[in-house]
């Protein structure tokens, strides 16, 4: 079959990059969509059951730090535009372990630069409808600036406690993780063989996602899970930080649009100006969770439990993404309310895919399958 474009996904099992994989496979069938990942804990096949046997899919499992790998799949697949999200991203797994953050975020990044790089440069038309997408985190511009230091009242908005500061796309570097400084790096890396090479690049940095598909480490899975089983819901600190939220399906249509329409060498800023403090974050999942459940308006509020907080976390993140829908007019599609009912209803329909991540038994689904 002949496709008119060869997509590279990196990172397409995990929980945002399978949905972009699902919306490109789906969408366009001229395209041939080629999804790497090097299947660690949070990557899952099964969460692409339904698109394995499209014909303009396949699954490639490999490490973007293997640069001989790398090069024999641009040249194999004649790769003419790469979507990249493949990264280590968990803020405590970091912290505990920075040097595989910086290894495959950094390194991994790096390679798969170089190769697009020495393939694209070898055709004769050379870098000419080629395009090299970065997905990022905002994570990267550190935390922004508290309105009233003295703390939060439980009874008042984050905008009244944190004021209408927002991360643009100028806004300066600060990184306060080893995640966050591992994604700088890599994001200064894309830039950079802009720079120097010509390299058509593009970089979105993103606020949080949620959704289906997202594995358990991260709050809003972790917690739904929790009070199914009646276990305690860990919350750092009092709760104080503020978070701006994006369903990932927005996501997943963001990245579209930028991957054809956004300008070469841009940053575009992705968010849902939908900010909440994790404590009420919390309050929403849990009348979520225990009126589809059946249970009592407030039934598992006693999970609550406050936990040491984690070391350099960032108090508030907010994204403006008001170039990214003045350029190419897109905007989020769901409220927050909206898309906590429809991700905890998810959740809680598909136990089997919950449980089955929580005991590993994915991993034995594709074991023969990929030599694992």
């Amino acid at each position: 079959m002949n496709f008119t474009r060869n997509i590279l996904i990196t990172g397409g099992a995990g929980f945002i990059g399978s949905h972009v994989v699902r919306l490109f496979v789906n969408k366009y069938p001229e395209y041939h969509i080629i999804n790497l990942d090097k299947l660690t804990y949070a990557g899952n096949l099964t969460n692409l059951k339904d698109i394995e046997s499209q014909p303009n899919y396949t699954f490639v499992k490999a490490d973007i730090c293997d640069f001989d790998k790398m090069l024999e799949l641009f040249k194999q697949y004649r790769i003419d535009g790469v979507i990249h999200l493949a990264a280590e991203s968990h803020v405590d797994r970091s912290i505990k372990d920075p040097f595989t953050f910086a290894q495959t975020n950094v390194m991994g990044t790096l390679t798969l630069l170089q190769a697009a790089k020495i393939y694209w440069e070898s055709l004769s038309e050379g870098y000419g409808g080629k395009r090299f997408y970065h997905i990022s985190t905002d994570e990267v511009y550190g935390a922004l600036e508290l309105t009233h230091p003295e703390g939060i009242d439980s009874d008042i908005s984050a905008h009244e406690v944190y004021g209408n500061e927002f991360f643009k796309e100028t806004t300066k570097y600060n990184p306060h993780s080893p995640y966050s400084a591992s994604k700088a790096g890599s994001d200064h890396f894309v830039r950079a063989f802009h720079d120097t090479y010509g390299m058509p690049t593009v970089v979105t940095n993103c606020s949080n996602n949620y959704g289906p598909y997202q594995f358990p480490e991260k709050l809003i899975p972790l917690f739904i899970n929790n009070i199914r089983h009646r276990k305690p819901l860990p919350v750092y600190g009092k709760g104080e930080n503020v978070r701006d939220w994006l369903y990932v399906v927005d996501h997943a249509r963001a990245i579209d649009i930028i991957f054809h329409h956004g300008k070469i060498s841009s940053t575009y800023n992705i968010g849902g100006f939908n900010e909440w403090k994790n404590i009420d974050i919390v309050k929403v999942i849990i009348k979520t969770v225990d009126k589809l459940l059946g249970y009592p308006e407030g039934y598992s509020l006693d999970l609550i439990t406050y936990v040491t907080d984690r070391k350099g976390h960032d108090l508030r993140y907010a994204i403006d993404s008001t170039k990214l829908k003045r350029e190419l007019g897109w905007e989020p599609s769901l409220q927050f309310e909206e898309g906590i009912e429809e991700t905890v209803r998810w959740y809680l329909d598909n136990q089997e895919w919950m449980d089955n991540i929580t005991s590993r038994e994915y991993e034995k689904y594709y074991e023969e399958m990929y030599n694992r």
